[in-house]
Formats: structure tokens, sequence, C-alpha cells
């Protein structure tokens, strides 16, 4: 069975939440290598609301390489309630989720392939989580006190454990956490 892992820029204060601000100059040789490790494993990328308007302008014209080509290319699930439709430039790949969640991605999760992968989307993240949805989470911990911002935990959710996969540390200082339920 196909796992669901996740992916995120985070700042010591757990913020989330614009990482193009804060992480670009802790972004180093060992967190480049962490990130194609993990996108190498996937085929398949889930993105909530906020991301996938974020995303879809920018990364569906980029030339951004090595991501823009892996992201354009990979099949595409939004997961929305707010949404009618999506669309990803003049890519055909994308498909948008509003309903019956948990079944949905059950389904892909049986479906042959690599790993279903999430970028970004930090309210889809911590949803999984709370579900036990999510198989596999990577945090780049980067040493930086944001202040504010949307953080990955919202307060007032119960407790979830989850045990360390592996733990590195980057040139620069970030903690590369990988963590499973």
């Amino acid at each position: 069975m196909r796992k669901i892992v996740a992916g995120l820029f985070v700042s010591l204060d757990g913020v989330v939440e614009a990482p193009h601000r804060w992480q670009f100059e802790h972004f180093d040789e060992d967190v480049a290598a962490a990130m194609t490790a993990q996108l190498a494993g996937v085929d398949t990328m889930l993105l909530g609301r906020v991301t996938y308007q974020d995303w879809a302008p920018y990364w569906s014209t980029s030339t951004d390489e090595p991501y823009a080509s892996h992201i354009n290319r990979t099949p595409k699930y939004v997961v929305s309630t707010a949404l009618d439709r999506v669309a990803w430039g003049d890519w055909d790949n994308v498909t948008l989720i509003r309903e019956n969640v948990t079944e949905e991605l059950t389904r892909l999760k049986r479906q042959p392939g690599r790993d279903i992968g999430i970028g970004g989307s930090p309210t889809l993240v911590g949803s999984l989580l709370r579900q036990d949805l999510l198989d596999e989470l990577l945090l780049l911990v980067h040493p930086v006190v944001v202040g504010r911002g949307k953080r990955l935990f919202r307060e007032g959710g119960e407790v979830k454990r989850l045990n360390l996969a592996d733990a590195r540390t980057s040139r620069t200082g970030v903690a590369i956490l990988t963590y499973r339920p």
C-alpha cells in the first residue's frame, strides 16, 4: 500500500506560513538532498486549497528546476470544500476532492504506485494526522524564530504521538526530522 508523506519547512516557533520569507539562507545541499529524496519517492501530490491557489499560478509555468518538471508532470489532487473546480495551466492532471476525503485518500493509497506527497498545505497535513491518514512527516526545522504566522499544529488538538524515524542536521543548522505514527 502506498504512503501519504508530507514535507514542510518549519521555524523553531512552529511557523510554516510563507517559508520563502525566512528559509532561503538555510537552504543548503543537505536540505535540497532531503527534499529531492522525498520527491523521488512520490508519483502523486495532494494539495490543500491555499497551497493550490498559491502554487498553480507559479508552478504551472515555472522553469525552476528540478522541482518544476516534477510538480507539473505529477498528478495532483486538491482537497477543498470551498472550490468548485481546479486547473493547472496547460496540464490536465489535477483533480478536486470535495467530499468523502477519507474514502478518496484510502482509495488512492490502495492504487499501485509510489508515495503520495504533500508539499505545504499545513491545514491538510494537520487534518490527515488527526485522522491517522498521514504515514510520514518530514519536518525541515530551520534555526529561526519567525514570531508570527500560521503554525502547523493548532491549539486545542488531541495528543498525537509520533516516532522519530530519522534525524540529521544540515550544514546550516536545519534539523531534518522524519516522523511516523
